[in-house]
């Protein structure tokens, strides 16, 4: 009795407020999802991809690799996974999270990040989200990376803790700058709140691009002697070609 009553809430919670895409009111199945053109210009990654940092890469699935960036820069975290590349619906999602209040967009981007890193992931995992600057969060109210990591948590069923990283020193935006201008920009400029000795730390953020705030953030967090340092992002910028 109770399973079918189930049902019927959902056939009228359906009738009343069809599914629609994530990205564009076009109608769908799922309550969580894009609808086919949306779907198209959406580059998830799939197949090969650098095991630091999740940009797509040539190659079998079953390769362990590292792209140029990778092999250049010191990564001090132990491995990474990105759902999308920066681009296309990519970008157009990743913005619409940061910047336009679409704080639903989290859920269904958190279901692919999940889906990208799961055979890392575990109920073992605290997930830890890149802390904005208390003055930013204030204006724009929340944390679209807190978001993210809140969701990979529940689906892990690992611990979600955003008080583990606080950001002490607000920071000019990244946007514009050098690849050493960005590491500048951001060193020092946080702080471990909480503790994560021998802990897998799952580092959670929207977009990575040069990688600098993750590796700001893993730093403090090896210092404070994790165990493992997993990076996990939604969206990942890739050079062309």
């Amino acid at each position: 009795m109770l399973q079918r009553a189930t049902a019927v809430a959902g056939h009228l919670r359906d009738a009343l407020y069809p599914p629609t895409c994530m990205m564009c009111d076009n109608r769908i199945q799922d309550m969580v999802g894009l609808c086919p053109a949306c779907w198209s210009d959406t580059p998830f990654i799939t197949g090969a991809a650098c095991n630091l940092c999740g940009t797509p890469l040539p190659g079998t699935d079953d390769e362990i690799a590292k792209c140029d960036d990778c092999l250049t820069l010191a990564r001090p975290w132990d491995e990474g996974r990105a759902a999308l590349v920066y681009a296309g619906g990519g970008r157009r999602m990743a913005l619409a999270l940061k910047h336009s209040d679409r704080t639903e967009l989290a859920k269904g981007a958190a279901q692919w990040m999940h889906r990208r890193a799961r055979d890392i992931l575990s109920d073992d995992t605290v997930f830890v989200p890149v802390p904005i600057h208390r003055w930013r969060l204030l204006k724009r109210r929340y944390n679209q990376a807190a978001l993210l990591a809140q969701h990979l948590a529940r689906r892990s069923g690992g611990t979600f803790a955003p008080e583990t990283l606080a950001r002490h020193r607000e920071t000019p935006s990244q946007d514009h700058r050098n690849v050493t201008d960005r590491f500048a920009n951001v060193s020092g400029a946080f702080t471990l709140k909480q503790a994560v000795k021998n802990k897998h730390i799952a580092l959670v953020d929207d977009v990575m691009t040069s990688g600098a705030t993750l590796a700001a953030c893993a730093d403090v967090l090896r210092q404070g002697g994790a165990r493992r340092i997993t990076a996990v992002v939604l969206a990942r910028v890739a050079k062309d070609g």
